[in-house]
Parts: structure tokens; sequence; C-alpha cells
């Protein structure tokens, strides 16, 4: 049996010798390999260039690449409402949004005993700060209304409205009214006069723009020194007895009294539902760990906010408190507590 196969041409047989057949062979290899690998090459799209960088050895370089791409700080909760940082786009789009509409905002703080000292400074900040261009009603709950004498100047489409209360001597008797008193301003008079209404403590200073960015239907503000702690960290109440108890799988946040509002009519639903839990607790002579924050951040887990604030809005000099692109609400009280005896005597607080 021949080896080699026999080809017919027109001029008759010619015999294939073996060095002949390897080149015919290797040849249709080529071809084949080549039309196989164009065909692989159009079916498969080309890896992100940081899987190219990556084969060339640039680990750590491309990997930082990779992060930095992923935003620093977020910009929503969990449950799909926008977490506001002031100098995003977001923010900017919702500044936007809201000063096309026209908007009336009202700014609720109470003053008694010794924080009379504060109002100055909190308003003049506020007058630069808050919702500039606004129309903002600032409602002073007071028990000394003489120590906003002489009256302060105010801007255009600004006002001021003191809303006397009876006197409240003692932090801890404070503490227990205070949603009650909210509750009560709100139903009247600030429902019938403004749309949005944020509450704060008096012992503030505004720093930087506070826009419309803080617009919501229930807006809270993260407490700056558990922002990005663990869930185990949180100082919610743990005593089952008491209207503030937090089960160990609720809550996501953990959130700070000194700024939160929105809507006049959900504001006045929070303050009221938590100031019935705080008498039914003190009929009981239960006492939550964090006063009234302890019946705000409850509230806040049955009733998820639609708007919230960083750190930004409410910061403290402080070891633990996080660190924020800009300082717009700052918390001269809270920082005082964080000072040591001597700092505190230095900074007269």
């Amino acid at each position: 049996m021949a080896l080699f196969p026999l080809c017919k041409t027109p001029t008759g047989t010619v015999r294939v010798t073996r060095i002949q057949l390897v080149l015919y062979c290797f040849l249709l290899s080529l071809i084949i390999y080549f039309l196989h690998g164009r065909k692989t090459a159009a079916s498969v799209k080309s890896p992100h260039p940081n899987f190219h960088a990556l084969d060339r050895g640039g680990v750590m370089t491309d990997m930082m690449v990779v992060k930095a791409a992923v935003p620093q700080t977020p910009v929503e909760t969990p449950w799909g409402a926008p977490l506001v940082w002031g100098d995003t786009r977001n923010s900017a789009w919702r500044r936007a949004k809201f000063a096309q509409q026209g908007i009336r905002a009202g700014l609720l703080a109470l003053v008694v005993g010794s924080y009379s000292q504060f109002v100055r400074r909190f308003l003049t900040s506020a007058e630069i700060y808050f919702l500039p261009g606004q129309m903002v009603t600032y409602y002073i709950l007071t028990d000394s209304p003489r120590s906003l004498d002489p009256p302060i100047e105010l801007g255009p489409e600004r006002q001021l409205k003191v809303v006397p209360v009876a006197e409240l001597p003692g932090w801890d008797r404070l503490a227990h009214r205070r949603m009650a008193l909210l509750a009560d301003a709100i139903k009247d008079p600030i429902s019938s006069e403004v749309e949005y209404i944020f509450c704060a403590d008096i012992d503030q200073e505004f720093v930087a723009p506070v826009g419309e960015e803080i617009l919501g239907d229930l807006v809270a503000t993260l407490h700056p020194e558990l922002y990005g702690m663990p869930r185990n960290t949180f100082p919610y109440e743990v005593e089952e007895v008491s209207s503030a108890s937090v089960d160990e799988d609720e809550g996501d946040y953990y959130y700070t009294s000194e700024l939160y509002g929105g809507l006049v009519s959900e504001m006045y639903r929070l303050a009221r539902t938590c100031s019935l839990l705080i008498l039914q607790d003190q009929a009981n002579r239960v006492v939550a760990r964090g006063l009234e924050e302890s019946y705000l951040n409850r509230y806040l887990i049955d009733h998820r906010p639609t708007c919230v604030l960083s750190p930004e809005y409410s910061w403290w000099d402080s070891a633990l408190a996080a660190d924020v692109p800009v300082q717009r609400l700052v918390s001269l009280g809270r920082q005082c507590e964080a000072y040591d005896k001597q700092t505190r005597e230095r900074n007269k607080c």
C-alpha cells in the first residue's frame, strides 16, 4: 500500500513527497488557527482597562483606581432616601428644585435659663447661612422673652416670633417637656404660617450654608460621633420597659436631636407621638438613657426619614466626630462637653 497519496494534474500523475505533505499540513493548520482566532476575538468583549493593567503587574496602582471610582461617602440610605452632603451634584439639584418653588420655612428653638446667652449668636449666624434667599420665620420658645432685647436686625422676608413658655428649671425637666412644648407650638401658631419647620438646639452656630438641600417630608441628622460606627455602639434605649426601647435587629443609623425637621404635619406627628411616649414612661417612673433623643430615634426607626442629613449639619470638635468635607452647623454646647476642665474655662463654656 502506498504511503503517500498521488495527485493527478492535467499533465499526469505526480507523487507527493514526505516533505511536501508536512508543509501542506502545516500551512493548513496555520490557516485554521488564524481563522478560529479571529472568530474568537470577535465574539469576546475586551476586558476593562484595569484588568489589562493588572496583567502588566500594576496591581496596587489599579486597585487604587478602582477604589477611587467608588463614591467615598454614601449619597443614599438603604431604603432609598437621599443622604445629603451639601456640595454634591444631587444637593445642587435639590437646591435648584426647591428654589424655583419658593417655600416658607420656620426654625424653632427652645431657650430657657442660661441658654439665653446663645440666642444672638444662633440667630445672627442663621441670618447668613440658613436657607438664604427664602422666607424664614424664627420661633423662639422661651421663659425669658426679655433676653431677646434689643431685637436682632433681620433681613428681608425674615421675621422673629417669641412664644412664651412657663419656666422650666433643670435640664431633666426640660428634656421631659420639650417634645410636648414643640407639639403645642407647631399646632398653634406654626402650622398656619409655614410649610416646613426645623427644630434646633439653641447652643449652635451656623458656619457654612445650609440650603434647600435639607428640605424633605421628614428630615433627620446623623450623629457625628456615631456616623460610620457599628450598630452595636449606638446608644439606643435597651430597657424593654421603656417606650423608647430598640431591639437588637432594629435601627440603621443613630440620629442627633440637635437638628431635625420636615413638613409641619410630619413634625407635629413626631413631636406629639414622642411626647405621649415620654409621658407614658414618666407615669411608670422610667427614664430613657438619652432622654428625648432616645424617643426621637425610636420614632425614626418606625417612620424612616425621607431625607437624612450628613454630619456636616451637626458637628462639634471631638476626637470621635466624623471627618466631614464642610462643617455647616456646629454644636457649641456639645463641643464644650468634649473639652477638659481647663479648656472649658478658657472658652467660657
